[in-house]
């Protein structure tokens, strides 16, 4: 059987297209490799699945469909590296040392939550990674002055401030307290009672508890029998509505009622139902604060579903965090130092308004205070970046 004869001309043009293919596959620009952990499984899922990684997998998500991340003048695909830490501090600091220091990976994201960011500053710290924390509050990670850690949320000073402001204009004189006994719960509670001093307003009862405390009703019961105008609880999302729904239940309902971490969730107001109105919280930003915020929004809401909505608090710093670090990499690239040296410096224009920092902390927005009002989490607190007006008192659990 006679083989066919292959032209020549043929040939030449095979073998130069096999030539070019390297200098193809050459001409690709490398992804740029981001890492991070979050909490998939374990008692930190709840926050981190709301606040963190759904807005890390939009914004790389945008990032790729728009052609990549922009790294000083060249698009480049974002990978993202990641895993989950179980909600297990062991698991978060061995992760983020393989990822900063075998993996060497161009950039970091930030774990879930004050005391996974606490563990991790350091070692991004000496790695030098620049690190822009979007769920932590904590006073002593400002003190630490590390100089490649950045605070994106209002840390205890501001967020309390706001709170006894709030509550002081509108007549309040008493008020309780029950905080968490770890790292986020202590620091607010201590700055809560920095504030209150000279308010005019007297702590009629406070009380710690455990973190994934099963029953908060005797604490309760007993504040209840106080007849307190306010109650403020210092808490995590299972504890935000642990501590609503038992206070429903035996029917303790103040004039004032703030609970922390979780209240800006969707999940509490799906939980509460009705009775979430007037409910006040943590909370900074909705689709109202800003086009971006409402473009920004909308596009999560498309991704995601209705059924699973930006929190009106931590995810707008999240995604603030997300807006502040591609800006730094379109304009110095991946030069780590050079991107640390640009966050540190000037403001930051994000969907939540202007960030600067002052060393590690925020100092670019001002302390807030939201409220449940006809299905929507509402800026209340200070009038300046209010979103509606202060319901002046809860009506009764629905």
């Amino acid at each position: 059987m006679n083989t066919p004869r292959i032209p020549r001309r043929t040939m030449l043009q095979a073998a130069a297209a096999s030539l070019a293919l390297p200098g193809l596959a050459a001409a690709q620009p490398a992804p740029v490799r981001i890492g991070y952990t979050m909490s998939r499984t374990g008692p930190w899922t709840t926050g981190a699945q709301v606040s963190q990684e759904p807005n890390y997998l939009l914004w790389a998500e945008q990032l790729n469909a728009a052609g990549g991340l922009n790294v000083k003048g060249t698009k480049r695909p974002v990978e993202l590296v990641s895993s989950d830490d179980r909600s297990d501090m062991e698991t978060v600091v061995r992760s983020y040392e393989k990822l900063m220091g075998s993996d060497k990976v161009d950039l970091v994201l930030p774990p879930w939550g004050s005391g996974a960011n606490f563990a991790v500053a350091p070692i991004a710290n000496r790695h030098g990674y620049p690190f822009l924390a979007p769920t932590a509050l904590s006073r002593r990670l400002i003190e630490m002055k590390l100089p490649y850690f950045f605070l994106m949320l209002q840390q205890p000073k501001p967020m309390c401030d706001a709170l006894v402001d709030m509550l002081k204009d509108s007549g309040c004189k008493t008020v309780a307290v029950i905080y968490t006994d770890e790292l986020f719960g202590l620091e607010n509670y201590a700055a809560f009672k920095v504030a209150l001093q000279g308010s005019g307003m007297q702590m009629v009862d406070d009380k710690s508890f455990p973190t994934g405390a099963k029953d908060l009703s005797p604490v309760l019961r007993a504040i209840k029998d106080k007849n307190p105008d306010a109650f403020v609880g210092f808490t995590y999302p299972p504890d935000t509505i642990l501590a609503s729904r038992q206070s429903k239940e035996i029917g303790f309902n103040p004039k004032f009622f703030y609970t922390s971490v979780g209240t800006a969730f969707q999940l509490y107001r799906n939980v509460m139902q009705a009775g979430a109105e007037g409910v006040l919280g943590m909370g900074s930003w909705n689709a109202k604060t800003s086009p971006g915020a409402k473009a920004y929004y909308d596009a999560h809401v498309k991704k995601f579903g209705a059924q699973k909505e930006p929190d009106r608090w931590a995810s707008g710093a999240t995604w603030a965090s997300l807006e502040i670090l591609a800006a730094a990499v379109a304009k110095v690239g991946l030069d780590r130092k050079a991107i640390r040296d640009y966050v540190a410096a000037g403001d930051h224009d994000t969907i939540i308004g202007k960030i600067r920092f002052n060393g590690s902390e925020n100092v670019g927005t001002p302390g807030t205070v939201s409220q449940w009002q006809k299905g929507e989490f509402e800026v209340v607190w200070p009038k300046s970046r209010a979103t509606a007006p202060l319901m002046p008192a809860k009506p009764h659990w629905a």
